[in-house]
């Protein structure tokens, strides 16, 4: 079973950056689509960004709109490790950062029944 483990959420002032990282343990990693999903209080988790595997030849990152421009989605399959990269953040960031991850090959990025493996998730605070 494939664990997932985020880091590096915390509490931050509007405008400020963040970095978010995602541990994964599995040999296959380098095929996985993984993807960041927050949560924030009192609403319904959503997708944020996803970058796929190797095996992958089309487009391979995807972002709401929301955080174009802003964050950055990399991965270093070597340290079997996704990152998120958050600038110029705004309260409305604020949320519960979920790490995700899907062998599978489906076309819609943003579906969360199509992620197998999921992380506990890493709090992000944004304050005004």
């Amino acid at each position: 079973q494939v664990q997932l483990v985020e880091s590096g959420g915390g509490l931050v002032q509007a405008g400020g950056s963040l970095g978010l990282s995602c541990a994964a343990s599995g040999r296959t990693f380098s095929n996985y689509r993984m993807g960041w999903f927050p949560q924030a209080p009192g609403k319904e988790r959503e997708f944020e960004a996803a970058i796929a595997g190797i095996n992958w030849s089309g487009r391979g990152i995807y972002y709401a709109d929301s955080v174009k421009g802003r964050f950055t989605i990399s991965r270093d399959n070597a340290k079997l490790t996704v990152y998120l990269q958050m600038n110029s953040l705004k309260p409305e960031d604020t949320a519960v950062y979920y790490c995700a991850g899907t062998s599978g090959s489906g076309s819609i990025w943003h579906r969360q029944q199509e992620y197998e493996y999921w992380g506990q998730g890493t709090q992000v605070a944004v304050s005004s």
